[in-house]
């Protein structure tokens, strides 16, 4: 089944699932997916018609897909972002236990240790940077952001 595909007002990817079962007696995929895109497509975007097969499966950077000549593609300086913005997550939620001895003061606890362990954190996050930012390809992000 053919999906229908436009770009919104906020620079996203939208993909429309038209729904077999809504084809009216006698129309042909072609009238029922020109249909269901004039019906949902909101008034002034540009939609293309794609096969089904053309949606990538890995969705790991769906904000950064892209529609050009029919095909959908990532835009790799989106596909950046959206990795920093993970990196750094996962880096936050490492710092934590470390923050907290250090904010705290928490007695008993080896403040010079959280500082060894955040320094390492900053390191391998500082290697995963350099990585991403170096990437050609979606699958090399993906390997940096699995350091």
């Amino acid at each position: 089944m053919k999906k229908i595909v436009y770009t919104n007002s906020d620079g996203q990817l939208c993909v429309v699932h038209p729904a077999p079962q809504a084809m009216l007696d006698g129309e042909t995929e072609a009238e029922f997916v020109a249909r269901i895109a004039a019906k949902d497509v909101p008034q002034g975007f540009v939609f293309e018609i794609v096969e089904a097969s053309d949606i990538p499966t890995d969705r790991t950077f769906r904000n950064a897909w892209e529609i050009k000549s029919g095909l959908i593609e990532h835009d790799m300086t989106k596909c950046k972002t959206i990795a920093h913005e993970r990196r750094r997550a996962k880096r936050e939620q490492e710092f934590k236990p470390h923050d907290e001895v250090i904010a705290k003061q928490i007695p008993g606890k080896d403040l010079q240790a959280a500082e060894s362990a955040r320094t390492a954190i900053r390191a391998k996050y500082d290697a995963m940077q350099a990585a991403i930012d170096v990437a050609n390809s979606v699958d090399e992000i993906k390997t940096a952001l699995n350091q």
